[in-house]
Parts: structure tokens; sequence; C-alpha cells
């Protein structure tokens, strides 16, 4: 991974939303809910204020509507602060 996140900043994979199918319709990907799960990649190094919990590798959940969505080779990530994380799962 070329991506490292600064400060209290960390770098999520989100899972991929389920797709829903209503008697043979089925749901676009602009009408899925938005996954409030996903896998930390990298993180950074916290700050003198706010030491860095999280570690590569955690299954975390985060707000419907945090972090700024980045495509990098392809993939879509997310970049949050550890603030906007809710949980570590497991």
């Amino acid at each position: 991974m070329n991506i490292k996140p600064l400060s209290d900043r960390v770098l999520i994979e989100p899972t991929a939303a389920e797709e829903v199918t209503m008697a043979g319709i089925i749901i676009p990907d602009s009408a899925k809910e938005k996954p409030l799960k996903g896998k930390v990649i990298a993180v950074g190094t916290g700050t003198k204020d706010e030491e860095m919990v999280l570690k590569e590798g955690d299954t975390v959940l985060y707000g419907k509507y945090s972090g700024t969505e980045i495509e990098f080779e392809g993939t879509k990530y997310l970049m949050m602060r550890q603030s906007d994380v809710l949980a570590i799962v497991g």
C-alpha cells in the first residue's frame, strides 16, 4: 500500500454493499445502503492529544456519512479521522 494516512487519520476498505432484490426488482447501486463496516488498511501515527488505537487489519463500524471517498488503483477506500470510527468489531 502506497497510501500513508497522516496524524489521526485511517484508511478503510468498506465491505461490499449487499444487493437487495424485491420481487425480481434489482436495486441500483445508487440506491443501496452505504456499508457501515470495513477493514482498516493503514493508520496514521496519532497526535499528541489523541493516541492511535486502531491498527491495520481491524474490522470497524463507522457512521453512514463518515470519511472521504478515494479511489486508488481501482479500489475504493474511505479516509477518515479515528474519532469518526464508532467501534472495533471482533
